[in-house]
């Protein structure tokens, strides 16, 4: 039986469900249960996949050895990417926890600000393969250029507007948090003004569109942000391929 591994950001919940629940060669999908594993468990589930399972820790993986294929997951919580260290601390500690349980990692990042560059040396002690979604044979920079396709796409609207907002699946239902998680408590009765500051040199929010949500559910779900700060919507198709192909070479790497 071959054991797979995600750890993933909150940001990717929808792809990953998309991915798990088309892989036929799947038998066992255990999920750590916590609060930043809520919504997938629950998009699952209600998916009517009857091989998702809820584990309080990693040691519970309890799959049938007779089957060929049980994924353990482990959803960490959105917003980590504010402080370079902290993420990298708490993936490092995540894959630490993971590695005795599964034959191969992915890691649902990108190098999120460096943090999770030179990935042989953060892993250095952890005797199975552990993956970043790779493009052009380089990690992919951040959950953006996962899902736009890469740095050169990213780059150019980075070009075409410098005030952009990039609007993935994950930013869109996630976005609330995330401005709040940015805001010391002790600065949280400036939080309306620090917004401001932070926002105001913003010009467009680009939505991009996957078959995982599409442009009206990313309208739907941005339409406060961009009420909010004055944002204009423009929309671009964004790709799943770079996880997909990231989710075969796992397979092949656990072999």
């Amino acid at each position: 039986m071959t054991k797979l591994g995600i750890i993933t950001c909150q940001i990717l919940e929808l792809e990953f469900a998309h991915i798990l629940s088309n892989d036929p060669d799947i038998s066992e999908i255990w999920i750590v249960a916590d609060a930043f594993s809520k919504e997938l468990i629950e998009i699952l589930e209600d998916r009517g996949l009857q091989k998702v399972h809820r584990a309080s820790n990693m040691g519970e993986l309890d799959a049938d050895e007779t089957i060929d294929i049980a994924v353990l997951v482990r959803v960490m919580e959105v917003g980590l990417h504010s402080n370079i260290s902290t993420l990298r601390q708490e993936v490092v500690a995540a894959v630490k926890d993971i590695a005795p349980f599964v034959n191969a990692v992915l890691l649902g990042y990108g190098l999120c600000g460096n943090a999770l560059n030179n990935t042989s040396e953060l892993f250095d002690d952890i005797r199975i393969p552990v993956m970043l979604p790779m493009q052009n044979e380089k990690p992919v920079d951040d959950c953006v250029s996962l899902i736009i396709g890469g740095t050169e796409n990213y780059y150019e609207e980075q070009c075409r507007c410098a005030g952009t907002m990039f609007m993935n699946a994950g930013f869109s239902r996630h976005w609330d948090k995330i401005l709040s998680m940015n805001i010391p408590t002790k600065l949280i009765h400036k939080k309306d003004k620090i917004l401001d500051r932070i926002w105001g040199h913003y010009k467009r929010s680009l939505l991009l569109t996957t078959p995982v949500l599409g442009e009206k559910e990313l309208r739907d779900n941005t339409k406060d942000f961009n009420d909010r700060f004055g944002l204009k919507t423009e929309t671009r198709a964004g790709t799943l391929s770079i996880l997909e192909n990231a989710w075969k070479e796992l397979k092949k790497a656990a072999i």
